[in-house]
């Protein structure tokens, strides 16, 4: 099978032998370049990755013949696994790579990303994916990279905490800029730790009728996690728009409020007869 036919198969729809078909276009130095990358993003779905694929995907992020493109798509790649692996590391049979090999990927993408000499784009990624499985050598690293002129610096600072607890107050900064994407990443990463000072932002964005899709997927997700309560009030008008993304990405945030809302409910419901708490 051409790896451009797997591409455009939904990864549960791929044959048994894909994981192989993989790791030849990979481990192929002689083929088309495109497919390589290919080959590598496809390389960290979840239904595939396993310690072959990753040995291999982390052997092209290290090689320096190698060009940016492949390096960077290769780290991505490792990113899924990684969260992965971190949420499930203390359930071995569910875990998709060995906790060897978790260990080994996390090791390499820390001496690579100190190590000055790995080209920007390269290094940028390094951290976008490691983030996802957090160390102590993060914060810091975080940082100092938001303090960094370099715009695209900066912007991969607040991706990353997104990830990494403990930056309210910058992401708060960041909502200020001016960037349209380091604002996007700001909005997202407000989300993810439902910083209630950002709710003035979302309720713009989703009331509003500036705001790109991107930005207005993720201010919908974010409702959830900052003000579950008032979802449905500030969401409402969005039912009546004509992209059926945005009306399902509505209706799935009104559900898990309703949900939140439901068990909360549940958790201030008085014991029953038997003395028992209701659940």
């Amino acid at each position: 099978m051409d790896i451009k036919r797997l591409q455009d198969m939904p990864s549960w729809e791929w044959p048994p032998d894909a994981d192989k078909m993989l790791l030849r276009v990979l481990r192929n130095r002689a083929a088309d370049r495109l497919d390589r990358i290919v080959a590598a993003e496809l390389a960290g779905d979840l239904t595939v990755i396993d310690d072959n694929l990753a040995e291999e995907l982390l052997s092209i992020v290290k090689r320096n013949d190698e060009e940016d493109e492949l390096r960077s798509a290769a780290v991505i790649a490792l990113g899924p696994v990684l969260e992965y692996t971190y949420d499930e590391i203390d359930m071995p049979d569910d875990m998709t790579i060995s906790a060897a090999m978790f260990n080994r990927i996390q090791d390499t993408l820390h001496r690579l990303y100190m190590d000055m000499n790995i080209p920007k784009e390269v290094r940028r990624r390094i951290i976008e994916a490691s983030v996802r499985a957090p160390q102590d050598w993060h914060r810091p690293a975080v940082a100092a990279t938001y303090e960094s002129d370099d715009e695209e610096w900066k912007l991969t600072a607040v991706f990353c905490m997104g990830f990494i607890e403990g930056f309210n107050n910058l992401i708060m900064d960041a909502l200020n800029s001016k960037d349209p994407d380091i604002y996007y990443e700001a909005i997202c990463a407000a989300g993810n730790w439902g910083l209630d000072g950002a709710w003035p932002h979302i309720v713009s964005i989703v009331t509003g009728r500036e705001a790109d899709k991107a930005l207005l997927l993720a201010a919908i997700e974010a409702t959830v996690s900052i003000r579950p309560q008032e979802t449905a009030e500030v969401l409402s008008g969005l039912l009546y728009e004509d992209d059926e993304d945005i009306i399902e990405a509505v209706h799935e945030a009104m559900a898990m409020a309703e949900a939140m809302d439901e068990l909360d409910d549940t958790d201030d419901d008085p014991p029953d007869k038997g003395g028992k708490t209701l659940h």
